[in-house]
């Protein structure tokens, strides 16, 4: 049960946040929503308040999420989804967790209780069509009484799911599609009850509770399996409610909430301990950061290095000093941005959204014809109100609902362990599209930072003495100097001249460091170079060139494989991109290319009708994204280029990108079989309801059984596959 109901502007402070654009963020937990009628529903009502740019509902988590501009009063968004029928409270990732928990066992305890009368109930009246026409009449109503008494307050408790959710929504003048079920239920126990007292020869005592057991089995499974597939984001959800050891000012140490600390606050960290929030370390030590950079191996950390909230204490215990909130922690935007990816709308989406908009008023139209289609044929009244509960109970549109997002969900889910972050569900749908892949070059399928290419032809008394000068400045050829050296000692009182290079006295003999002028060589015309002069010897060149990622070939290779075009386009020399084009087998490429030339690159093959995906990581790479029919960017990439794509890689590496293809196209193959199992279901469950071919109870086993196997097929996608 949520228990944080604030309800002054002044409560909700902490749980709204300004975004880069100037918009608040309020993030919502919803209960009650079970299908994308409901989402549309919500997503709707929020969405009519004045300055609401952005209403999105996630079914799988439960959190809607609310953009504003303006004066919007969060205390309004809460009561506006509460007067449509539904629970709605601020989001905190402790309330959400707690909530699942209950929410599952509350299922589970209903479950059972069905389960147990469904027995009981169904044994009685087995005892009735046993016994045939030697049981009298009198000892026939004996056992239909007796199974009415323990029907009716099991079904009853049974379905007190199925009553809340609808007696919300009627009570708001809401319908939803627990209404016609709950409708289904208590005609069910009303007609048996009557039949009974009229001394009928059947009864539907044990079809109500029968069909509160296959409906809370359909509803646990899903629940159950929507668990299962929001792994990952529950798995951040409960980073965000770890506890934390804060250091007071006096020296004590205190054991808080994630959620309490605040920036300057100082926490003690132990070997094996995750990090709260953000910060900074106030020593050094190692860390593993795989949440961040899915890198395997603990990396060494300085004192005074930032640590990211997720990120594990490996080495000696030390202290940080907090940062940011847990609300504004790298945790919380790695979960934000993984929802993103389950709650944008595909053209799949809203599709089965405008189905299962109709959903109560076919249903309850068809029922009432079905109903009196049967009396006016001469049936009697318990035929006519059975056939129309069938109808009722048959025709929920669970499966149409359920048949996009349980694949998004799986498919996002999947993606993120894999390092990938999804930002709109409607990416993977056009990521499946594509026939055309085109990558920027430096920083993309190479390092983007120079490497030294010719150490193995350099003496290594020379090489030494030209690191010792190296380690002295931040250019960036003299760092990859320096880096490929590796650890030594550094020259004194050496002297850097702007625009040349460095100068020191070693033993007496002055040696230099930088261009080829200030070295007294003759330069080879390559920009990636330093020369090194010790005293009157020969001047040596030490070359340098961006070097190709290794998982460049065999990324490239792969995506041809899959059919896929492969274009490079760079700002480098002709001769640079015509050398990483031969090795990476990449035909079509320009070099020299300014940003608005990548731009109108694109527009002329989106002219050509290709489908094209961008992979960048640079500033200039950002309007080449945006134009993109999709687009991924690594997560070294600048912040303008994250924004701008629809993926963003955990990591340095680009092998996910393979998979990312394969899983959008493997997503929509399941998404069009889910959409015609839903399809098939209703062509053939809706006339054996309205001809009275299928009793409730056959209803129910069908309905769940139709939600069953669509969430199941989704979860396919969870398997490896080639």
């Amino acid at each position: 049960m949520l228990t944080r109901a604030p309800e002054l502007a002044e409560d909700m402070s902490r749980f709204l946040r300004q975004e880069a654009d100037g918009a608040t963020a309020f993030d919502i937990v919803v209960k009650g929503a079970h299908c994308a009628n409901c989402m549309a529903k919500i997503e709707r009502g929020v969405g009519a308040i004045a300055g609401v740019d952005t209403a999105r509902l996630n079914l799988s988590t439960g959190k809607l999420h609310v953009r504003w501009r303006g004066a919007v009063a969060p205390a309004a968004i809460l009561h506006r989804v509460r007067s449509l029928g539904y629970e709605a409270q601020p989001y905190d990732a402790p309330d959400v967790l707690d909530a699942g928990e209950k929410e599952g066992r509350d299922l589970l305890h209903a479950l059972a209780v069905a389960g147990f009368g469904a027995v009981f109930v169904v044994g009685l009246t087995d005892a009735i069509w046993y016994g045939g026409t030697d049981m009298s009449i009198r000892l026939r109503d004996a056992f239909f009484w007796l199974a009415g008494a323990v029907s009716i307050p099991l079904t009853l408790y049974a379905s007190l799911p199925f009553f809340r959710s609808a007696w919300r929504s009627l009570s708001h003048r809401q319908t939803n599609m627990d209404v016609p079920i709950s409708l289904a239920i208590v005609l069910s126990l009303a007609l048996s009850v009557y039949v009974t007292a009229t001394h009928g020869e059947s009864t539907y005592f044990d079809a109500a509770i029968m069909l509160a057991f296959l409906l809370l089995i359909g509803r646990y499974l899903d629940f159950r399996l929507r668990d299962r597939a929001r792994g990952a984001a529950r798995h951040l959800l409960a980073l965000q409610s770890a506890l934390a050891r804060r250091l007071k000012p006096n020296g004590a140490v205190e054991t808080v909430a994630g959620g309490d600390l605040v920036p300057g606050d100082r926490v003690l960290l132990a070997s094996g301990e995750r990090a709260p929030v953000d910060g900074v370390l106030s020593d050094d030590t190692e860390v593993d950061v795989s949440l961040v950079t899915g890198e395997s191996a603990p990396v060494s950390m300085a004192k005074g290095a930032a640590i990211h909230a997720g990120s594990i204490v490996v080495g000696v215990p030390v202290t940080m000093v907090v940062t940011a909130r847990v609300e504004n922690s790298l945790v919380a935007d790695l979960a934000r941005l993984l929802e993103a990816g389950q709650q944008r709308r595909s053209l799949y989406v809203r599709m089965a959204d405008r189905a299962a908009k109709a959903y109560v008023p076919f249903v309850t139209g068809l029922s009432l014809v079905v109903f009196a289609g049967w009396l006016i044929a001469g049936a009697a009244l318990a035929l006519a109100v059975t056939n129309a509960i069938t109808v009722l109970i048959i025709t929920c549109p669970c499966a149409l609902g359920l048949a996009v997002p349980a694949v998004q969900i799986v498919a996002t889910g999947r993606l993120f362990e894999r390092g990938i972050f999804v930002k709109s569900g409607d990416a993977l749908e056009r990521l499946a599209e594509i026939d055309t892949a085109v990558f920027d070059k430096t920083g993309t399928l190479t390092f983007g930072a120079p490497q030294l290419a010719n150490a193995q032809d350099i003496p290594r008394d020379v090489f030494a003495a030209a690191a010792m000068l190296a380690r002295a400045s931040n250019h960036p050829l003299a760092k990859a100097l320096a880096s490929a050296a590796g650890e030594g000692p550094l020259a004194a009182n050496i002297r850097e001249t702007a625009g040349a290079g460095l100068e020191a006295e070693v033993n007496g003999v002055r040696q230099r460091l930088g261009s080829a002028i200030w070295c007294g060589a003759s330069s080879s015309g390559q920009s990636s170079e330093l020369w090194f002069r010790n005293g009157e010897q020969t001047p040596v060149q030490f070359r340098f060139h961006d070097e190709i990622r290794p998982e460049t070939n065999a990324l490239i290779a792969n995506l041809k494989a899959r059919g896929i075009a492969i274009h490079m386009l760079t700002g480098d020399r002709e001769a640079v991109a015509a050398d990483l084009a031969a090795k990476a087998g990449i035909d079509n490429w320009q070099a020299e290319i300014d940003p608005k030339a990548k731009a109108a690159y694109l527009e002329r093959l989106r002219a050509a009708g290709r489908k094209v995906l961008m992979v960048g990581d640079g500033i200039n790479d950002a309007g080449a994204l945006a134009l993109a029919h999709v687009s991924i960017a690594p997560g070294t990439a600048a912040d303008v280029s994250q924004r701008a794509a629809d993926m963003i890689l955990r990591g340095n590496s680009l092998s996910p990108i393979v998979e990312a293809v394969d899983v959008a196209r493997k997503a929509r193959r399941l998404v069009n079989q889910n959409f015609a199992l839903a399809v098939l279901y209703n062509i053939i469950a809706i006339p054996m309801a309205a001809f009275g071919i299928a009793t409730p109870l056959i209803a129910a086993a069908c309905m769940a059984g139709s939600s069953l196997v669509v969430t199941i097929n989704a979860l396919r996608l969870a398997r490896p596959f080639a």
